[in-house]
Formats: structure tokens, C-alpha cells, sequence
């Protein structure tokens, strides 16, 4: 059984082919620039040489339709027609408090999703466009909705609510949700799984660092906090993002800038987090370069990313009474020898130590931590594609 897995942007669309017997990606690729000037779709098939094309895509349906036509392409694709592909999964953003778990999508889901577009503006309405993209596209083929938000649902209410006049939680569901929980889902069974982590030992934090960052504190599996909130902006400094500010600083810039709280909170989300501290970059990459040629604003933005990294961590270890394992996750936890070792280093408290060979490793499951290490501390490459396709097939099989 052949399962798509589509993660649509508001101009991009993401997608990852799995022949789910062998759990094998058979072909993936990515459309961009979806109704802007200069579309393109980037194709790789498993024995075939990739395949680029330069496209206009007005829309996501028109995206959806191209995707198809690469998959069965006699030349690059991989199946001889999309009746092959037994069902669609999609990532989606939010959906409130009435999902948590992955749903086969119906006329009420899309409701959901829809009603939710002002919960996650960025990415639920083209999430929904992926859906509706693939049932005009394939008619008949089952589309299942994953929600980003389903692994922060189990959080308990001291958790999860915000400190405000309750009615807000009542009228508008308004709590902390957390994000990238497919991430963090995958992660930490896989810490417990490739650990060996017995009964009674499985206290986890799961570092999920890159542009976008989150961390999860979760035990047998299921999350007990995490950092992000009502949405992705709460938690670790990020690359656009500026993660946990006193609310006033809102009203402060809006006053003296003579700017809406719509303005605002786009520049808390897309001109802050490393980017609006160091004036260089919001990757990470461009700030090691920049801080190795002594540029002091991308120092100061690395180091207060760690240093928000290794509060929380230090938070979840106390809110679980203890930890048993860390697993490092995404483009800089899973690629940044550096970023864990610099963490690592100011958790000496809790008793652990980093084997320095191991830790330059990387592209694997790996334990970075020494044999004597009180806690033990992993670097595990996460795969949200996967996971989504396995619940997916769960639920269509």
C-alpha cells in the first residue's frame, strides 16, 4: 500500500511518496512559489535522475494536479496512475479543541479547519486547499488530517490553560495547544524505543531546534508540557520568532511605533527571534559564520538561544521531578555538534556528560551521552512524513 504525504505552506506544497510495506520514500519533492511569479516543481523518484519544471501554479489544486502528473510520468514517476495511491495524508495545523487525534477528513473536518483559520492564519487555510486539491484531483481516495496541535491535547489543564478570565477558554477555546507535535510524537517513542528506556524510566525531553523550535516533556510517550502555545509563537527564541515576551511589549511598541497589534505580531513573528537580534540572518548557519568573524549580535543571538533552550529544559526536569532522557531533533538539533555540546554543558547539574566523538556523528540515531552519564542524551533525526503515513494507514487499511 502507497501513501501521499502532503505538508502545505501558503505558497509551497511539500511531498513525500511511501511504499509502506518496506516504509521506503519512493519519491518526494516540492512545489514553490504557488501563485507568485517563477512556480516550480522539484521532483526526485528513488533510481531516477531529478526532475525540475518551471510552472505556473495560480493555486494549490493546479499544484496538486502537477505533483500527480510527476508521480506517473513514464519517465520520472514511479506508479502508472494515482488509482495506486491508497490514501493522501495531510499535515494540519489546528483544530482546536475538537480534534486531537488523526480523522478521516469529511465535510465536518473542513469545517473545523475552517472555523480554526484564525487560530493558525498562516497555514490551516492552505492546508485545507491541499485537501480540497486532492479530492478534486483524486476523487474517492481517502484524505486523513493529522493535526500538529494532537500531541500537546493530553497536557493536563495546570498545563495547558492560560491564567485569564476563564470565559475565554470557554467562548474561544483559547489555551496553550503546542505545535510540531508530530515531530515530537515520533521523537519521543523513538528516544524510548531506540534507548531501550525501561518502565518507570521514561521521563523525556525532546529538543526539536531549527527554524522553528519547540521542546516537549513527556512521559511514556505522552506530553505533560511544551513550550509552544495558543499558537507557534510562545516558547524558544526562533529564527523569525521572538518566542516568550511580557505581553506589555506589545502595547509598548504599538503606542510609540503608531502601530495595529496586527503589525506587531507579524513582527514578532516574521522580524524577531534571531533575525530581529542579530540583523544578520534566521538561520543558524549565518550566524556560527558571522559570530566566527566576531560579529558580536549574532554571538548574542546564539547565546540566548541556548540559554532559553537550557531554561526549559531545566523547567521540564523539575516539572517532571526528574529526566531520564534528552533527544536532540531537527535541522540545527539534529546537524549542530556545537549547539548540543554548549547546552549539554550547562546541564552538568543534572548529572550529564557528552561523549565528544559520538556528538560529531551525525544522519542517525545516535547516543551522545558517556556510559556514566546520569542522564542519557540522543541526537534523533525526526520523520514527520512517516509518522503522518502511519496514521494515515491506520485509519484507511
Amino acid at each position: 500500500m502507497k501513501v501521499l504525504v502532503l505538508n502545505c505552506g501558503s505558497s509551497s506544497l511539500k511531498y513525500q511518496f511511501i511504499d509502506m510495506e518496506t516504509e521506503e520514500v519512493i519519491a518526494k519533492g516540492l512545489c514553490e512559489r504557488i501563485n507568485i511569479d517563477g512556480s516550480l516543481l522539484t521532483h526526485k523518484a528513488v533510481g531516477k535522475e531529478d526532475f525540475v519544471l518551471e510552472h505556473a501554479m495560480p493555486n494549490h489544486t493546479v499544484a496538486v494536479k502537477l505533483v500527480m502528473d510527476a508521480l506517473t510520468d513514464k519517465e520520472h514517476g514511479v506508479i502508472a496512475d494515482v488509482s495506486e495511491i491508497a490514501a493522501v495524508g495531510h499535515r494540519v495545523l489546528h483544530a482546536g479543541t475538537v480534534y486531537s487525534d488523526p480523522v478521516i477528513v469529511t465535510e465536518d473536518v473542513k469545517k473545523v479547519i475552517r472555523d480554526c483559520f484564525d487560530l493558525g492564519p498562516l497555514h490551516n487555510p492552505a492546508n485545507l486547499m491541499g485537501i480540497e486539491a486532492c479530492e478534486e484531483a483524486m476523487p474517492g481516495t481517502p484524505n486523513v488530517a493529522v493535526f500538529d496541535t494532537g500531541f500537546g491535547m493530553v497536557m493536563p489543564p495546570k498545563a495547558h490553560m492560560y491564567a485569564i478570565p476563564y470565559e475565554y477558554y470557554e467562548k474561544y477555546s483559547i489555551r496553550r495547544y503546542g505545535f510540531h507535535g508530530t515531530s515530537h510524537k515520533f521523537v519521543s517513542a523513538e528516544t524510548i524505543r531506540f534507548g531501550e528506556l525501561p518502565e518507570g524510566h521514561r521521563k523525556v525531553i525532546v529538543c526539536h531546534l531549527g527554524n522553528g523550535s519547540s521542546i516537549s516533556a513527556s512521559i511514556d510517550g505522552k506530553c505533560v508540557d511544551t513550550s509552544m502555545g495558543l499558537t507557534p509563537l510562545e516558547g524558544l527564541i526562533m529564527g523569525t520568532r521572538s518566542g516568550d515576551i511580557d505581553p506589555a511589549v506589545v502595547q509598548f511598541i504599538a503606542n510609540h511605533e503608531n502601530k495595529s497589534i496586527d503589525e506587531i505580531l507579524n513582527l514578532l513573528n516574521k522580524k524577531s527571534g534571531v533575525l530581529g537580534l542579530s540583523g544578520v540572518s534566521s538561520d543558524f548557519r549565518d550566524l556560527d559564520k558571522a559570530e566566527a568573524e566576531g560579529n558580536e549580535r549574532a554571538k548574542l543571538a546564539n547565546d540566548a538561544f541556548k540559554y532559553r533552550v537550557i531554561k526549559y529544559i531545566g523547567a521540564y526536569a523539575a516539572a517532571m521531578n526528574g529526566v531520564d532522557a534528552i533527544a536532540f531533533t531537527a535541522g540545527v538539533g539534529e546537524n549542530s555538534a556545537s549547539t548540543r555540546k554548549a547546552i549539554c554543558e550547562n546541564l552538568e547539574y543534572l548529572g550529564i556528560k557528552i561523549d565528544d566523538a559520538a556528538n560529531k556523528e551525525r544522519g542517525k540515531n545516535m547516543l551522545i551521552s558517556t556510559p556514566d552519564s546520569k542522564v542519557k542524551v540522543f541526537v534523533i533525526p525526526t520523520n514527520e512524513e512517516l509518522a503522518i503515513a502511519k496514521d494515515t494507514l491506520a485509519l484507511v487499511k
